[in-house]
């Protein structure tokens, strides 16, 4: 079997640059690479490392997996599924929130990717978002399989059941006891290939750290 083709990842960058209306020198300084440097990945002379990878999609606001994928627009939706899903916590100013929160004033969000959200309380004014989450068997964070990324940190704890999570290029076993917390501007995907629900529960911040 012939191996795949390489996608034109600098080509992809070029276009996510210009559509910024960044140059070339400007989109070196966020990086902290030489202008020639970006501009040989972008003709295919070079191909970035890893984190260099990450530094410009970083810099560009664009996904390191829609550099690989034409399905752009699923990867894209299924971050933006995750800002308008806690979104949608707020959306009634009338709904009593914390101090404290029994089972039956949670919050529920169903994804459509086998992803339970309940609130379990929330902070006026504050950005984050304390939340208990079940990945039922074969759930997945991305209904598409791809990654996200979206501003801000997060927190989680695995209280039962067994979670994929790939971070970058790294794949780890989440097991009850583990925990996580990484930025979330990383590509990341949580999925549940067992057949038994996978429940932890989260912070979720939109605030980057510093």
């Amino acid at each position: 079997m012939s191996p795949a083709p390489v996608p034109p990842v600098g080509a992809r960058i070029r276009q996510a640059r210009l559509e910024r209306g960044l140059g070339l020198r400007a989109l070196a300084r966020e990086v902290g690479v030489s202008a020639s440097l970006v501009s040989q990945i972008e003709t295919g002379k070079s191909q970035p490392s890893v984190s260099t990878l990450y530094a410009i999609t970083t810099a560009l606001g664009i996904s390191v997996e829609s550099l690989f994928e034409v399905r752009e627009t699923a990867a894209a939706a299924s971050s933006a599924t995750v800002m308008h899903a806690l979104a949608a916590f707020s959306a009634d100013p009338g709904r009593r929130i914390g101090p404290l929160v029994t089972p039956g004033e949670r919050d529920v969000l169903e994804l459509d990717s086998g992803v339970v959200w309940e609130r379990l309380g929330h902070v006026p004014g504050t950005d984050v978002d304390f939340l208990l989450v079940t990945y039922r068997p074969g759930g997945s964070s991305s209904g598409s399989g791809g990654l996200m990324r979206h501003a801000g940190t997060e927190y989680g704890y695995l209280t039962s059941g067994e979670l994929v999570l790939t971070l970058g290029f790294d794949e780890q076993v989440l097991r009850p006891g583990d925990a996580v917390s990484f930025e979330s501007t990383t590509p990341h995907r949580y999925r549940n290939d067992s057949d038994v629900p996978a429940v932890g529960v989260w912070f979720v911040s939109s605030q980057t750290v510093q």
